[in-house]
């Protein structure tokens, strides 16, 4: 009887809510997550600063290149300031890192397409950093928020 008891009351602080108190009771892969979150997020966020400061022009030149009117750069904000946040702040992170992954395949297919085959001097790949940015929005959309978020990783978008 003892030995259920046991079994119940790990069942229950399993299922118990997470709140700032508990932190200390995260698991390593919170804490990796939110790491990645963080990274993924507060770095595709300075892209996304850039573009609020001095415009989506630039982007905006890149898309009608392509044959893509230019006000598609408008989506660059939902890729790159809303996701991000989304992101840092652990809501809905799964559509989050959706919505950065969408966003650095057009911009590599966009801007770097030419270079998927290229290494650089040094050695690495031309779209390492680009790479980077979509493999971890993909690792974030699979591992989800975690407890280390707004969310408390408990919707099916988190």
């Amino acid at each position: 009887m003892q030995k259920i008891n046991q079994m119940h009351q790990v069942h229950l602080k399993e299922t118990d809510d997470y709140d700032i108190t508990d932190a200390i009771t995260f698991k390593k892969i919170d804490i990796g997550i939110f790491i990645l979150r963080l990274s993924i997020g507060g770095l595709m966020l300075i892209h996304g600063i850039n573009k609020v400061l001095y415009g989506t022009e630039q982007v905006g030149d890149i898309l009608v290149r392509a044959g893509l009117p230019s006000f598609f750069s408008f989506g660059v904000f939902i890729g790159e300031v809303v996701a991000p946040v989304m992101l840092i702040l652990g809501y809905k992170v799964r559509l989050g890192g959706f919505l950065v992954a969408i966003n650095m395949l057009i911009a590599t297919l966009l801007v770097h397409a030419s270079q998927l085959d290229e290494i650089s001097e040094i050695g690495g790949w031309m779209v390492e950093l680009n790479a980077l940015y979509f493999f971890g929005a993909i690792a974030i959309m699979f591992f989800g928020a975690g407890h280390i978020s707004l969310s408390k990783g408990r919707g099916a978008l988190d």
